[in-house]
């Protein structure tokens, strides 16, 4: 499968399809929870490490908050609205310099963990459409400063 990165600008917010059940149902949450674990291992030595906490405890939370995000988008129980609230990201990005560049090292951290991953090339293309689509409304400068 190919996981090609649609060209976004800050500000945008184009239509976003969240990720076909089935991806949750074949992973299952510890499956997903380990599927975020190690995408968060990649960031931690990636050049974007300063957008996460750290400290250990941090990272580990951080890690848990986007495993419960991505648990209920992909319709599995709400325990991101039961811990954190509604999920509101890009307003929950705004504190950090999220740019086009760490936007693309953040999926191509995805796509490392993707293509390895035992699951129906049709799921890994439903949760990818939903990762590239959505980390668009992330962005919210075009400087790193």
């Amino acid at each position: 499968m190919e996981f090609n990165i649609t060209q976004g600008q800050v500000g945008t917010r184009p239509p976003v399809v969240k990720p076909d059940p089935k991806v949750l149902e074949y992973l299952g949450e510890e499956g997903m929870r380990k599927l975020i674990s190690d995408h968060y291992d990649l960031l931690k030595e990636s050049n974007i490490r300063g957008l996460f906490p750290p400290s250990e405890e941090g990272f580990a939370l951080a890690k848990k908050h986007s495993a419960d995000f991505f648990i209920q988008i992909c319709g599995g129980h709400p325990y991101f609205n039961e811990n954190r609230g509604k999920p509101m990201m890009a307003g929950r990005h705004a504190p950090f310099a999220i740019t086009q560049e760490a936007r693309r090292v953040w999926l191509e951290s995805y796509i490392m963990i993707l293509k390895p991953l035992d699951m129906p090339e049709d799921l890994k293309k439903s949760f990818w459409n939903y990762l590239d689509i959505f980390s668009i409304w992330m962005m919210n400068t075009t400087s790193e400063s």
